[in-house]
């Protein structure tokens, strides 16, 4: 179980499969990456189990934030392309489950959306998974890039909130970072001191 004196982010790429999640550690040097991974769902991928897979999403997610006690999630922003209205469809039962599973707690939710994730780690909102994996490497200090992408994405989605500042988080905002472009977040005189 998680020490009450820690303070962890919780960050999911939503997927009705495979769902990437990271937590990040909120120290006074900057984030630390305490655990990251993927939630998979077993059930059949046919339309009729689609009630299974959704409760395999939610117990992960459950036990996630029941082993981490995050003080926030931050979660990718549901994108509906219009040549694609069914993926966002199924996006969105796993979105609705993981926000389900959290306000049931309690926690606060902050969504983000994937261009605004990748113009705050790389400086350009159509950075390639390639180039975001490079930045979560470099600001995670970690030894090779993270995989898969899934999970990339959502550490990404966590230093995204952790580099907006979020006063849930007790003074993030003074947290240090390598190369999030904090201007990304916010519109000429809306950045905060």
């Amino acid at each position: 179980m998680n020490p009450p004196d820690r303070k962890h982010l919780l960050g999911l790429d939503p997927g009705l499969r495979v769902t990437g999640y990271g937590v990040l550690e909120l120290a006074a040097n900057g984030p630390k990456l305490a655990e990251a991974g993927v939630l998979r769902s077993t059930a059949p991928t046919d339309e009729d189990d689609l009630p299974g897979r959704v409760k395999e999403l939610y117990d992960g997610v459950v036990g996630l934030l029941d082993e981490w006690m995050p003080q926030a999630v931050a979660i990718e922003e549901l994108y509906a392309h219009y040549d694609h209205p069914r993926t966002a469809i199924l996006m969105a039962h796993a979105r609705g489950t993981f926000l389900l599973a959290a306000a049931q707690r309690s926690i606060p939710v902050f969504s983000y959306s994937a261009t605004q994730v990748k113009k705050t780690l790389t400086g350009h909102g159509r950075a390639s998974k390639e180039q975001v994996q490079h930045c979560v490497m470099r600001e995670m200090k970690l030894a090779k890039l993270p995989e898969p992408h899934d999970v990339t994405d959502a550490i990404a989605i966590a230093l995204c909130h952790v580099a907006a500042g979020s006063s849930i988080l007790g003074g993030a905002r003074s947290a240090r970072f390598q190369g999030v472009d904090r201007r990304a977040l916010f519109g000429k005189g809306d950045q905060p001191s």
